[in-house]
């Protein structure tokens, strides 16, 4: 996957996410995440731990002025806001996923589905660990939140990846069609 792909991708996401997060209310899901994820299956370990780092550093310089509402894991708690938390949890997740994607074969969707759902669930308890350790003063662990969100971000990882792999075969059967039809 080339760099300009990915980070078109990132950018999209965060645009989409931060959209959504003003109609609908932030932690529905966290479509960085699910790119990262997506670059890191693809393209392997290293991608996956540069688009964590870019990803996640990106989120955390559009939400770090002051006292911020921490969304990433769905929780509505006052944090202050600090840049290299969710730059350093989505860079492991990427990591991990990329490796867990060269050991293993994860080409089906429901595999594809517990490497997006593991994916948000190891993100939340890295977020979480360093907030907690970092004095954010976060009290609660949204236990429910974290796993709706995963559902959602699994969800959404397992039908992009479908798309993303089936469009160039429809294209394939879309123009074998018109041949057929030419000859006719």
């Amino acid at each position: 996957m080339k760099a300009a792909g990915v980070f078109l991708a990132i950018a999209v996401a965060l645009a989409v996410q931060s959209t959504l997060a003003h109609f609908v209310g932030g932690g529905v899901l966290d479509l960085v995440l699910v790119v990262v994820g997506y670059v890191a299956l693809s393209a392997g370990p290293v991608a996956g731990l540069l688009a964590g780092a870019l990803g996640g550093l990106a989120q955390d310089c559009l939400a770090a002025t002051g006292l911020v509402a921490v969304s990433s894991t769905g929780a509505i708690t006052l944090a202050r806001g600090i840049i290299g938390v969710g730059g350093l949890a989505k860079a492991v997740v990427g990591f991990a996923a990329g490796v867990l994607g060269t050991q293993f074969i994860v080409t089906g969707l429901v595999q594809r589905l517990l490497v997006f759902f593991a994916a948000t669930v190891v993100h939340a308890a890295i977020f979480l660990g360093l907030s907690m350790i970092l004095d954010l003063r976060l009290t609660t662990v949204p236990y429910g939140t974290i796993a709706a969100q995963a559902a959602g971000n699994a969800l959404v990882g397992g039908v992009a990846f479908q798309l993303v792999e089936g469009f160039p075969g429809f294209l394939e059967r879309r123009r074998a069609r018109r041949v057929w039809r030419r000859r006719r």
